[in-house]
């Protein structure tokens, strides 16, 4: 489509004021308009540039930072969707697993009453994905496996997805607090100092290594916390055997 907005109409359609387009034109950040007997005609794709400008600044980006990925020759909404998926995407990705009703059913000894209960528990976890025919798809076999394992120990698997739930939901409050320091103490002074090319390299090694440095946190301090727990546990439970041993021995007095 050629260009055939003027500014105004251009301003109508972007939601920014002639000004602010103006400034943006003067700090390099928009393209010239064609111009056609004196008259400055804009495109759609100059629609799309200004919006994606509001974008970034509504993200929190100044001008100079969002000019530095506006000149890269990597399209900005491209080089950010990279860094998220540094983040969220797991460093080794599981082949699903599909399996059918009754193999599910087979595999956690679930009678048919059982069945139809537990796996939509299942499926509001994300553990069990429909896979259509009376499958289910599961994302995560590894998590599957545990559920098996655990269920063999004689844990019911409704006790464990109660498990798996509440640690899903202290993983997400412990996600976001590392999520929320990097953003705050690494990723906003590097972008409040305007994205610096330089410092790029930088950045990405920070965002590869703030997955694994977070885990190995909650590993280990998991581990001491159920080490804690175990041990109080197992002490109460000592301490009610004792006192029944000692009320057995204690003869009767009449």
């Amino acid at each position: 489509m050629s260009a055939a907005l003027t500014i105004e109409q251009l301003a109508a359609q972007s939601g920014m004021t002639v000004r602010n387009i103006r400034a943006h034109q003067a700090r390099g950040l928009l393209a010239p308009p064609e111009v056609r007997l004196r008259v400055g005609y804009y495109g759609p794709e100059h629609v799309e540039r200004l919006k994606l400008i509001r974008q970034l600044q509504d993200d929190g980006f100044n001008l100079a930072g969002i000019k530095r990925l506006l000149d890269h020759d990597e399209v900005p909404a491209e080089r950010l969707d990279r860094f998220r998926r540094a983040l969220t995407e797991p460093p080794h990705t599981e082949r699903p697993e599909t399996l059918s009703a009754a193999e599910l059913g087979g595999r956690f000894r679930l009678s048919p009453q059982e069945a139809s209960r537990v796996m939509a528990r299942a499926q509001r976890l994300g553990i069990l994905v429909p896979a259509g025919d009376g499958a289910f798809q599961a994302p995560s076999p590894t998590l599957l496996a545990v559920a098996a394992r655990v269920v063999a120990r004689g844990i019911s698997l409704d006790s464990a997805l109660g498990v798996f739930e509440a640690i899903e939901r202290h993983c997400d409050a412990v996600s976001e607090a590392f999520v929320r320091v990097f953003l705050d103490e690494v990723w906003q002074p590097f972008q409040n100092a305007g994205l610096p090319e330089e410092h790029w390299g930088e950045m990405e090694a920070s965002i590869e290594q703030l997955r694994p440095l977070a885990t190995e946190a909650l590993v280990a301090i998991f581990g001491q916390r159920m080490a804690a727990q175990i041990d109080a546990a197992f002490g109460q439970l000592g301490q009610r055997a004792r006192g029944v041993a000692s009320d057995v021995d204690e003869p009767d007095r009449a």
